[in-house]
């Protein structure tokens, strides 16, 4: 009875946080999350004008615009989980004065409210782009958001190892946007392992980011593409960061100044 009390006691106070970081992100007249869906549709819509007229409607074999829509919308969720995460405790940092409310509290918050935006604004981009005739409803709905969640998974593991890094050494938080530029070649988002000659694709799926973004393209492409990825290897990855970050957030408390 005490572990479902407490179960319950911390359901309500994650929902509570959630009602306050919605409304302090997004606005009362929910703009900001206008802007969340506006990004990427925006982006998506200007590299499909973009590639009509530089290139063939179909790459390797594959529509442009069910390519940039998985791989940018992938990206969005990586980047915007870090960005989230990072400025986390210091944005909430009044709510520690709270002795219910830990640091672990506000960076799940942080990243829950993240996670269902950005799953938000896929599916809003990829019901306009199949309104277009763009792309066709995903093959293996299993497989894609499977692939999806999994994607946020990671990022959540590599999120929150960052901000913990950064809590201990304040020259994390000057490096982290480079070593987010530098994930984008790495991240799978804007090519597939199975482009990757083949004496260096083992080697590049070491990598855990490309697993999730290959299931999506798997699930949306269905039969016109190959696709590689081992969805457990990814999963102990994200697991590893999680657990490495929760033991370095433990005592991120003692390292932050409440005023």
């Amino acid at each position: 009875m005490a572990f479902i009390s407490a179960i319950k006691k911390h359901g309500r106070l994650t929902g509570a946080l959630m009602i306050r970081e919605i409304t302090t992100r997004f606005g009362r007249e929910w703009g900001g999350f206008l802007w969340v869906i506006g990004e990427p549709l925006m982006f998506c819509v200007g590299v499909i004008i973009l590639w009509d007229y530089i290139k063939p409607e179909y790459e390797h074999g594959i529509r442009v615009s069910g390519f940039v829509m998985t791989g940018y919308s992938c990206l969005t969720l990586i980047r915007h989980m870090i960005g989230a995460n990072m400025t986390a405790i210091q944005a909430n940092i009044g709510l520690l004065h709270h002795r219910q409310i830990t640091i672990l509290h506000v960076v799940f918050t942080r990243s829950l409210s993240e996670m269902t935006a950005s799953t938000a604004a896929f599916g809003v981009v990829y019901i306009a782009l199949l309104a277009l005739g763009q792309v066709q409803l995903p093959y293996d709905w299993l497989l894609f958001w499977s692939g999806w969640f999994l994607m946020g998974w990671v990022a959540l593991g590599l999120s929150l190892f960052m901000a913990s890094l950064a809590i201990r050494f304040e020259f994390m938080e000057r490096i982290v946007p480079i070593i987010s530029y530098a994930m984008i070649p790495a991240s799978g988002c804007f090519q597939m392992a199975a482009w990757i000659p083949a004496r260096f694709r083992d080697a590049y799926l070491l990598i855990p980011l490309p697993h999730g973004v290959e299931m999506v393209r798997g699930a949306v492409f269905g039969e016109f593409v190959h696709v590689y990825y081992h969805p457990a290897y990814a999963f102990a990855w994200g697991a590893g960061l999680l657990m490495t970050a929760l033991v370095l957030l433990t005592d991120a408390k003692d390292r932050v100044h409440i005023e």
